[in-house]
């Protein structure tokens, strides 16, 4: 690939570099709720670690499964590398974007935590922009796979059984 032709973006390269703003804009972002007092805090306490335990641990799964099933192909970009080969096993049974999952998850676990305002809304924009970053990356991969469609049909994109 030219240096011209990553400039145009034409593979998801604006769509990384976005990713990266939104960790970076997640992981620098202050907690903020004024709702969350010290004692409102306190007796959440066991709830909050549940959930950053939780969301955590399928965060850890579905990044280390997904990684693994696909180590082969594996690249930054949305546009899939020319020797790649539709996985549809392991965790890729579960939902089709296993690595986009684990980042909303671990994401969400934090937000549970700390019940930043804050992170809830950078939580939200990532959704939406996993959401769309999958989509052109799925474009790409019914180019190249016909089958992907049926595959899409039976596997939820982020969450199992839900989304």
């Amino acid at each position: 690939m030219s240096l011209l032709q990553a400039f145009k973006g034409h593979r998801g390269e604006y769509l990384v570099a976005l990713q990266f703003l939104l960790f970076f804009a997640f992981v620098l972002a202050p907690n903020w709720n004024p709702l969350a007092t010290t004692e409102v805090l306190a007796a959440l306490a066991p709830v909050r670690w549940i959930a950053l335990g939780g969301a955590g641990l399928v965060a850890l799964v579905f990044g280390g499964f997904g990684v693994l099933h696909i180590r082969d192909y594996l690249t930054p970009l949305p546009y899939p590398v020319d020797h790649n080969q539709l996985v549809k096993h392991g965790i890729y049974a579960w939902v089709r974007h296993p690595l986009y999952s684990s980042q909303l998850f671990a994401a969400l676990g934090w937000t549970l935590y700390t019940l930043s305002l804050t992170h809830l809304l950078i939580l939200i924009l990532g959704f939406v922009f996993f959401d769309y970053k999958a989509r052109k990356e799925e474009d790409w991969l019914t180019e190249r796979h016909p089958e992907y469609a049926e595959y899409a049909r039976q596997v939820r994109k982020f969450v199992p059984w839900i989304y």
